[in-house]
């Protein structure tokens, strides 16, 4: 996996040594952060006690020159767009902000690496679901 898109709890393991996923991350030459993410993870770090550690540490994991943040725009709307409609339609809904990492993960062509199963649910996506 070359190209990789991190979702929440990806990241979360990640910080904290999960070895499956520091191996890959550590082996991706583009890692793409969603801003998503972003937002979950400095929610995570505002209900903590450690805000300026984890502000910190996130700073630093953005500034490595294989990761970036993958910003929302118009193409990612609109695969968004396409994936709740699919969803939907399958009458397999998944929480909205897991739809968005997905829609900038198929933008990208990048692998959602993720701890949860529910993003199989989407055929467009490749995800690689690790094990806790």
């Amino acid at each position: 996996m070359n190209r990789l898109c991190l979702d929440t709890c990806a990241y979360t393991h990640f910080k904290r040594g999960h070895a499956p996923v520091v191996e890959l991350v550590r082996g991706g030459r583009q890692v793409g952060m969603p801003v998503i993410v972003l937002g979950e993870q400095r929610s995570g770090f505002l209900l903590g006690n450690q805000v300026a550690r984890n502000g910190s540490e996130l700073r630093a994991f953005l500034a490595q020159p294989v990761v970036s943040v993958l910003e929302v725009d118009d193409d990612a709307a609109s695969i968004f767009a396409e994936l709740m409609v699919d969803l939907r339609r399958a009458g397999t809904p998944l929480p909205t902000n897991d739809v968005w990492i997905a829609a900038l993960a198929v933008r990208e062509g990048a692998t959602v690496l993720t701890y949860d199963a529910h993003f199989h649910a989407i055929r467009r996506v490749m995800a690689s679901v690790l094990s806790h």
